[in-house]
């Protein structure tokens, strides 16, 4: 059910996009006939058919012009000119020809042409011809025919009936036979034209608008000759088959944008799971390096205290013995035992010096920080030089004293300076100035910190800066 609505919602946009195109189209053509009216004046009322050849205005409209309907449809065209013109301000409701046709015959009286138009306007917005055609049988009502009740005359048999004539008159200044006096003999194609023979013999099909006193056809539907009717219902099935054909690429191409959009719906979660596990991979990652430098801890605490508890028992000996045993140096005895103990310290201090020239690869950098701070304390509390030497190097400093207890307060900021800085990056959007104002603090380790970073991590401050020095840059320039 879902997948079918999705299909109905999209054909219903894909409908309303070439709906909307359709009209945009017929807008355009109406539009674009309506500006051609002004020329075709010009060519009128200059006569400049004549250069070319033409007798008249009809020949060059069905000579040049038979392909956009010929003369038929310009004088159409002319009518709704006069419409518009007549209408004044209300003339530009009035978007084609056809709205104009059924007010055409108002022309002549402008105020009941301006009413028709706010009357069809007040029944409907944007009103069609059928509501401009109600509007002007409201404010002028189309005088009905008189039924004339008369004998048909008796016609001899070998005597074919006669056609009535009516006599009429080109009242309209825009036709090129104004003022002349024709003869209707057959019957109107339309309601809206007839077709009048003149003096000279030639017979034109003339606007009812154009006439004084038209004989309007009271067929409603028009007739089309009969290879016309096969034409148009050639026409028809052609558009059927068309609309069908429309119709079945519509529906192969919403059915190939379904499986597109599906497909891409399961790539993107398979990437979404793939960048999880990446992620819990590396929060695991993490959490066993903490382990470890936790143990590495608990282990090198645990050094301490026994080399406390060791310095302890030296104290207490040397202080059980006399004073006059021992004089100004230690006894044999007592020497030999402290030798030894130092010689094991000794031993653990050269080992670890080692360890500084070539650092384990896992946790090398805080083992080496904790081994540093350890011979710091061992080197302080033993007094040796070594232990001191060695401190130094792993800590990267100068072997005295201050110097490796400065280092060792620097270094014991470390983990508190990671915490925080990571704290300012988890944020979603952060800047250059958030990040500075807590790594200002831990300056003199950066290079320390730097190292505990990550890729990532370095990655986005590397970008923070460099937004901050461009929008520093843009700044400068706008104040230049």
């Amino acid at each position: 059910m879902l997948t079918l609505d999705r299909e109905e919602t999209k054909s219903a946009l894909h409908y309303d996009d070439l709906n909307s195109s359709i009209k945009d189209t017929f807008a355009t053509i109406d539009q674009f006939e309506l500006q051609a009216v002004e020329q075709i004046r010009l060519m009128h009322h200059e006569r400049m058919y004549r250069i070319a050849g033409y007798k008249n205005f009809e020949q060059y409209c069905q000579g040049e012009l038979h392909v956009y309907g010929g003369y038929r449809r310009i004088n159409q065209l002319l009518g709704a000119s006069k419409v518009i013109v007549a209408a004044g301000e209300l003339g530009s409701q009035i978007k084609n020809e056809r709205q104009a046709r059924p007010l055409l015959r108002l022309v002549k009286e402008p105020e009941k042409l301006i009413a028709a138009i706010r009357l069809a306007l007040e029944s409907n917005p944007e009103p069609s011809e059928s509501d401009f055609a109600d509007a002007a049988n409201i404010v002028a009502p189309m005088p009905r025919e008189r039924k004339q009740f008369h004998q048909e005359p008796l016609v001899p048999k070998n005597q074919e009936p006669l056609v009535p004539k009516n006599v009429i008159t080109i009242s309209s200044p825009e036709h090129p036979r104004y003022g002349q006096s024709g003869v209707i003999c057959a019957d109107a194609p339309n309601n809206s034209q007839q077709i009048v023979t003149f003096a000279d013999g030639e017979r034109l099909l003339v606007n009812n608008a154009d006439l004084d006193g038209a004989i309007v056809s009271q067929s409603n539907q028009r007739t089309y000759p009969p290879e016309y009717s096969e034409a148009i219902a050639a026409l028809k099935e052609q558009h059927k088959q068309e609309l069908e054909r429309l119709s079945q690429e519509l529906r192969i191409g919403l059915q190939a944008e379904v499986k597109a959009r599906a497909e891409a719906q399961v790539s993107e979660q398979i990437q979404s799971l793939q960048n999880l596990y990446k992620q819990q991979k590396e929060q695991n990652i993490q959490l066993q390096q903490r382990l470890d430098e936790m143990e590495s801890l608990r282990q090198l605490e645990t050094e301490n205290q026994q080399l406390k508890e060791r310095i302890q028992d030296l104290e207490n000996a040397v202080e059980q013995r006399p004073s006059q045993q021992w004089g100004n140096t230690m006894t044999q005895q007592a020497t030999k035992a402290l030798n030894k103990q130092v010689k094991l310290a000794l031993e653990k201090t050269i080992d670890l010096r080692s360890l500084a020239v070539e650092p384990p690869k896992e946790n090398a950098t805080e083992c080496l920080r904790l081994m540093g701070m350890a011979l710091k304390n061992l080197s302080v509390a033993m007094n040796n030089t070594q232990a001191l030497e060695a401190a130094a190097i792993i800590l990267g400093t100068s072997p005295t004293q201050s110097a490796v207890a400065t280092r060792t307060e620097q270094l014991q900021l470390l983990p508190q300076a990671i915490r925080e800085i990571r704290q300012v990056l988890a944020r979603i959007e952060f800047t250059w100035q958030e990040f500075w104002a807590v790594a200002e603090k831990y300056e003199v380790i950066k290079p320390d910190y730097w190292a505990e970073l990550t890729t990532q991590e370095t990655d986005l401050i590397t970008q923070a800066q460099k937004n901050s020095e461009q929008l520093t840059v843009i700044t400068d320039n706008a104040d230049t």
